[in-house]
């Protein structure tokens, strides 16, 4: 009974390597599976571009700085999604610093104008005690229209719309409950009379009221482009910041460097992996060659989870999944080392590898329980580098205790096993 449930053990664990083999190796085409797991990388792996701005706090009181800073990237953040960047980077550093990191963007400027600039929308009717001039061409409209107190901050969500007639590019602007009173308010009183709608500053339509519009609903006309009506449409929905920011630094980093960055890592890998197996087979012998092909089922394992989850991929991350690489190394040699003591009391070896695995794994549990917590405690406080550092050892960590818990003790009985059915 015993050496069955070994055998099913050992089967699920081949089993599992093998299809964590498939998706770390993108070979699922060789069994018709549509599904593709690519590695997700960061920056500084990946290439793009990375910003620094600075939020002008002079007008903000100082126990409110920090939930205006919090505004200010939950603003860029929705500007950075429209931008359509996989896994963009926005956090605050110190009090009046954000760092906006947008890995495969390579168009800095065009990610600088989707970040900084705010368009302001702003409705205004006209200024009764206004005397126009003769000249049509000297009307000044910033002061032929007055504001009205309905503007893009009473904005719920805006998107694009097609004229029926002519197919033109329209904005479709729905407004919040207080925009809609406003523009209830607004158009009630200037039936027959021109609204205008202004754009930064500048007029781009004045339709004639022709009756109050209650649904709170407009549309904005224009000589738009489809890919300025969108623009336009996402910069509306994304919001206006709560204050003024300033561009202190732009960096990008080219995809040659990244690409260096991941040959330099992976062969750093390659180096340690391989040192640590020689270690472990010449001091160990053949249950050192059992840690090695378990640690090989690790690594799949851990790659895979990289994958599916997935986890951005950054220099730190790819350090804290080798640290964590040592750590799984660190368990099986606690576990031989106590089987070692076993066997020299004069247990046979089934029962020395049972008390081996029972002494060690209060070690092997503290310690690990002990690093997670660090692990946490530097994913709650610390910057996104660091964050990617301790995600990568949390998840190596996990699976470490599983692979040398689990996956190296079914090795070893399963020898066990054959060994003495030799000797039967």
């Amino acid at each position: 009974m015993l050496k069955t449930q070994i055998y099913v053990k050992f089967g699920v664990i081949i089993i599992l390597a093998v299809v964590a083999g498939f998706i770390v190796a993108d070979k699922f085409d060789l069994v018709r599976v549509p599904w593709k797991f690519p590695f997700r990388l960061g920056l500084d792996l990946q290439g793009g571009t990375h910003l620094v701005y600075e939020g002008n706090l002079e007008k903000i009181p100082s126990g409110d700085r920090d939930d205006a800073m919090a505004s200010v990237r939950e603003v860029i953040e929705r500007r950075v999604n429209a931008f359509g960047v996989t896994e963009p980077v926005v956090q605050v550093a110190g009090n009046d610093r954000l760092i906006v990191e947008l890995p495969g963007i390579r168009d800095v400027q065009g990610a600088i104008r989707q970040i900084g600039l705010t368009p302001f929308l702003e409705f205004r009717e006209l200024d009764p005690g206004y005397a126009a001039p003769d000249d049509p061409e000297q009307i000044d409209p910033g002061k032929q229209f007055k504001p009205t107190g309905l503007s893009g901050k009473q904005l719920k969500k805006a998107e694009i719309i097609f004229d029926q007639q002519t197919g033109s590019p329209q904005i479709s602007l729905q407004f919040n409950d207080e925009g809609k009173t406003l523009f209830a308010e607004l158009t009630a009183r200037n039936v027959g009379k021109p609204v205008a709608i202004f754009l930064d500053g500048a007029i781009i339509s004045a339709p004639t009221v022709q009756q109050e519009i209650t649904a709170g609903s407009a549309v904005i006309t224009g000589n738009f482009t489809i890919d300025e009506a969108k623009q336009l449409a996402e910069r509306l929905n994304a919001g206006a910041l709560p204050v003024p920011i300033r561009l202190l630094e732009q960096k990008t980093i080219g995809p040659s460097l990244g690409q260096v960055s991941v040959e330099k890592s992976v062969l750093a890998g390659l180096i340690g992996f391989v040192a640590v197996a020689l270690f472990m087979i010449a001091f160990y012998r053949w249950p050192g060659l059992l840690a090695v092909l378990a640690l090989c089922v690790y690594v799949l394992v851990t790659l895979a989870i990289f994958k599916l989850i997935p986890v951005t991929l950054t220099l730190a991350g790819i350090a804290g999944f080798i640290l964590s690489v040592g750590m799984a190394v660190d368990a099986n040699i606690l576990i031989f080392e106590r089987t070692r003591e076993e066997l020299r009391a004069g247990l046979a070896p089934e029962r020395a590898l049972a008390e081996g695995f029972r002494r060690a794994w209060s070690s092997i549990r503290d310690s690990n329980v002990s690093s997670l917590i660090t692990v946490l405690i530097l994913a709650y406080f610390g910057a996104s580098l660091i964050r990617g550092f301790a995600l990568t050892l949390g998840i190596g960590i996990v699976v470490s205790m599983f692979t040398a818990i689990i996956v190296t003790r079914t090795f070893l009985q399963l020898t066990n096993a054959f060994r003495n059915k030799r000797h039967d």
